[in-house]
């Protein structure tokens, strides 16, 4: 189940557009590495949590060697994972160097086991996290009721599990 809010936002890429609604899925719970392979481990599968955990771990420093080799790395159902470059542009082809490139990304894209996600959740709308922070200090406070009004116009920052964008940009939306 997929706990979403909704919040106002601008489009950035439309800045004279009228705000719009949309959704913000909000995390449940962080699960810690620990935890995920704990998970994995219990699926009726031959493999103890050490086991689970090393091989995950050897994946990924194999799958960076091979990035920085240059290698697309297809990773069946997961998907695939290659590289990109950021650059500061040159004026001329000649002026451009090793040091105008200023990051490496990490591309991802998704494979089957990740299709059709819409098709396969279910959603649950919920107070956002600046309304329950609202309503819980009103309750500690003995208050009969809770004024929201100046919480959403509150710009919801990053939290510990998410980044906070607005539509148009292509983020994904967590406060």
């Amino acid at each position: 189940m997929i706990d979403y809010s909704v919040y106002m936002l601008p489009n950035r890429m439309d800045e004279k557009a009228e705000p719009k609604a949309y959704a913000k899925a909000q995390m449940r719970e962080l699960m810690t590495f620990s935890k995920f392979v704990e998970h994995i481990a219990t699926h009726n599968g031959v493999f103890s949590r050490g086991t689970v955990r090393g091989v995950i771990i050897d994946m990924c420093e194999c799958l960076v060697e091979m990035l920085l080799e240059g290698k697309k790395v297809q990773m069946g159902e997961l998907g695939n994972f290659w590289i990109s470059l950021s650059s500061d542009g040159a004026d001329k082809l000649e002026d451009f160097s090793a040091s105008n490139i200023k990051a490496v990304n990490i591309v991802f894209t998704p494979g089957t086991d990740f299709e059709n996600l819409l098709n396969r959740a279910q959603f649950n709308p919920v107070p956002s996290r600046l309304a329950q922070a609202a309503t819980l200090k009103a309750e500690k406070a003995g208050a009969a009721t809770v004024d929201l009004t100046n919480v959403k116009n509150i710009k919801p920052s990053t939290d510990e599990g998410g980044s906070t964008s607005n539509p148009g940009t292509g983020g994904n939306e967590d406060a």
